[in-house]
């Protein structure tokens, strides 16, 4: 018997570019996600973020599991520069991981960069 639509966590299993952002949403490797995403070295995630949304060690629990194979996290805030909060800051820098906020458009643009360079990068992504 036919089951209904499944509905899975959004996953892409791999590394790749963001081919471009905007409209609340991303486009990458001939797709396209509505919504936030995390980039880790374990694949691309939707992410349940929204601009505004506060930033707290909890919504970045995936990020701190790989925290093996990351060196830089950038995190994309949406149009603006949100700064990383004290204590989330602080989970980043004593698993080893370097962290930048900055908007959105800048995180994609310098993730794409790093990716290109085959650097330990993961994004944090705030759809715009």
């Amino acid at each position: 018997m036919a089951k209904g639509i499944e509905i899975r966590e959004a996953h892409f299993p791999g590394r790749a570019p963001i081919d471009a952002y905007g409209n609340g949403g991303f486009r990458f490797a001939d797709m396209s996600h509505r919504g936030s995403l995390l980039c880790l070295p374990s694949g691309i995630y939707g992410w349940d973020m929204k601009e505004g949304d506060p930033l707290t060690v909890e919504a970045f629990s995936k990020v701190l599991a790989e925290s093996g194979e990351i060196e830089v996290l950038l995190v994309g805030s949406g149009q603006n520069l949100k700064p990383i909060p004290a204590d989330l800051k602080a989970a980043l820098k004593e698993r080893g991981i370097a962290s930048d906020p900055m908007s959105t458009g800048a995180a994609v643009r310098t993730f794409n960069i790093m990716l290109a360079e085959s650097r330990a990068v993961a994004a944090a992504l705030i759809a715009v």
